[in-house]
């Protein structure tokens, strides 16, 4: 299915894609703190619900539990040692759920370290990190690398080159941006995208961030900049605190699905959630894209 997804995209084609998974996996009892990639060994059963809940709902995507599976991230929590492990796991869950009917994508975060000259993480550190766990994404299976919520341009580039060069794979790489169109390191969207397009990227996009309102702005200035198919990953809102310290996300799946279509008027050929979003709203995006096809 490698080429698959690519020719899909190409051909203007909407894909619909998941929602988020650390925040269904927090619903189902992952306790604050927690890696949620050491529950595809602890508890693989709910990350697979999580799977098959989204696919229930309408996705043709599954993401794999790997977004902070890299060895930085693992070290801070104690398990660089089981790198291999969770990342394969993680695949091997998603590939099951999958079970031939959607692409399955080797997701990949942040380090969640500041690049020199901001932090002490050299570009040679950052680009090892990366390497190291698209190797074992690619190997265990993926059809694509899915690099997202990437607020440093020279971080970003590190994965990408990185998943280039070491993987056959398609690679897709998004940014999350603020309401004001800048991620947190004061990278514009057009900037992003063109640089992202120019190290390799085969689309590029928008996750995470301030909500549906700034994906669209995010979109906006990436087409201009690239003619790449564009990926709209919105959270439910911005969380707020409830009752009992409870997290309580202000987009409603209804709310989510009426931005959907701005989305693709936007360039959006991969429309999916982030933070925040359930198979509800993954459910009633597709739905209002039913049929879709992205403007040309």
């Amino acid at each position: 299915m490698m080429d698959d997804i690519l020719r899909a995209l190409a051909a203007g084609e909407v894909i619909i894609g998941d929602g988020a998974i650390g925040t269904q996996l927090q619903a189902r009892g992952l306790p604050a703190g927690v890696l949620p990639e050491l529950w595809n060994a602890e508890h693989p059963e709910l990350v697979t619900a999580v799977h098959h809940a989204y696919l229930h709902a309408g996705a043709r995507i599954v993401t794999t539990n790997t977004f902070g599976g890299n060895r930085a991230r693992l070290t801070s929590a104690g398990a660089a040692d089981r790198l291999t492990e969770l990342n394969r796991k993680g695949v091997e869950l998603a590939r099951a759920a999958a079970d031939g009917r959607a692409w399955v994508l080797g997701d990949i975060g942040p380090t969640g370290h500041l690049l020199e000259p901001y932090g002490v993480l050299s570009i040679a550190e950052a680009e090892a990190i990366y390497r190291e766990q698209v190797t074992v994404l690619a190997e265990a299976g993926v059809d694509a690398i899915a690099i997202e919520t990437m607020n440093d341009i020279e971080e970003a580039l590190c994965a990408v080159r990185m998943a280039r060069a070491h993987t056959n794979l398609p690679v897709l790489c998004s940014f999350a941006f603020n309401a004001k169109g800048r991620t947190m390191m004061g990278l514009r969207p057009a900037d992003a995208a063109q640089r992202a397009a120019e190290a390799g990227a085969h689309a590029v996009g928008a996750n995470c961030g301030e909500g549906p309102a700034a994906i669209v702005a995010a979109l906006t200035g990436m087409r201009e900049a690239v003619d790449l198919p564009l990926i709209a990953q919105a959270n439910a809102g911005v969380p707020q605190v409830g009752a009992e310290e409870s997290t309580i996300w202000d987009v409603t799946p209804e709310q989510l699905a009426a931005h959907a279509r701005a989305f693709v008027d936007a360039g959006a050929r991969l429309v999916g959630g982030c933070c925040g979003t359930t198979p509800a709203h993954i459910a009633a995006v597709a739905a209002a894209l039913a049929g879709a096809a992205a403007p040309h």
